[in-house]
């Protein structure tokens, strides 16, 4: 809140803090409200606010509108990235000035993302290990706990991507061990939980652990199931249609998954995983058709 242009106003107008609060409040609650930031109740600031001409949104428009925008333009840089239009959702960010950021929240989700896709995009992992370094070195608190799990989850895709997958499993591990704890309240908290438990399946997936990769894709079904959420059903039954193919399960089973997976691909607009799934069925045909 811009108290200082409060202030600024009351001694325009030649008010003294005694004469402004006459009827309305104490000078003591104008005082500590003025000096301190101590805000009184809403019917007091609104009653004041009235005797200088001024309205709520005069103390606090600029920041209010900046938060909105960046908070909007972060969140279609999300959305972005979980349906996997990643170079869209990397110039989405390119347009957001990190030095100029100065909520907590939001720096941890720009460095997040930032992290995501360069490591997606193929962009030095030292900048994308940088961006989860800092995550991690962040004060701790409730709402950077999300924060947390998503910077240990993208360092492990890092290594995996390099193929050093002890380092990655260590990584994958320590998530592990808190996801199933962590009490999901919002869409976005769907969103980035379901994030982390397909990139562990998909690591597991990717180094043959089969049962492990099975038991948290399945995992991630529930998610989406208890939360009414699809955006990454798609992903989720690609990845355990070539997790059943891998350990040699029958076809009709596998083109089952490829159906789910397919469907949700074109439900959400997913045409990036939509042409993964046809080129794989593809293979599938041409693999059976030898045979």
């Amino acid at each position: 809140m811009n108290i200082a242009y409060f202030v600024e106003t009351r001694k325009k107008m030649g008010l003294s803090q005694k004469e402004l609060c006459d009827g309305a409040c104490t000078q003591a609650t104008l005082s500590r409200f003025e000096k301190n930031g101590q805000v009184p109740t809403i019917k007091i600031l609104i009653k004041l606010c009235n005797r200088l001409n001024l309205s709520l949104a005069d103390l606090f428009p600029k920041v209010e509108q900046a938060s909105s925008a960046l908070n909007q333009k972060m969140s279609d840089a999300e959305f972005k990235l979980i349906t996997m239009d990643y170079t869209k959702a990397q110039q989405l960010l390119a347009e957001i000035d990190f030095a100029h950021i100065d909520n907590d929240d939001q720096r941890l989700r720009y460095l997040y993302l930032q992290g995501y896709l360069t490591t997606l995009l193929e962009g030095e992992t030292t900048d994308a290990l940088f961006a989860f370094s800092q995550i991690l070195a962040a004060e701790t608190k409730d709402y950077a706990v999300i924060y947390n799990l998503l910077a240990l989850t993208g360092s492990g895709m890092i290594y995996a991507g390099k193929q050093e997958n002890e380092k990655a499993d260590f990584y994958f591990n320590r998530v592990l061990k808190e996801i199933y704890d962590y009490q999901i309240r919002t869409t976005t908290d769907v969103w980035r939980v379901l994030n982390i438990v397909y990139n562990c399946g998909k690591f597991y997936s990717d180094v043959k652990e089969y049962e492990t990769s099975d038991a948290l894709l399945n995992y991630a079904y529930e998610i989406c199931a208890e939360n009414h959420v699809t955006y990454y059903l798609a992903r989720v039954a690609f990845r355990l249609a070539r997790n059943q193919r891998a350990q040699g399960k029958e076809l009709p089973e596998i083109c089952d998954y490829l159906n789910d997976a397919r469907a949700f691909a074109r439900l959400n607009r997913n045409f990036h995983g939509l042409k993964a799934i046809e080129a794989y069925q593809q293979k599938i045909n041409l693999t059976v058709a030898e045979k």
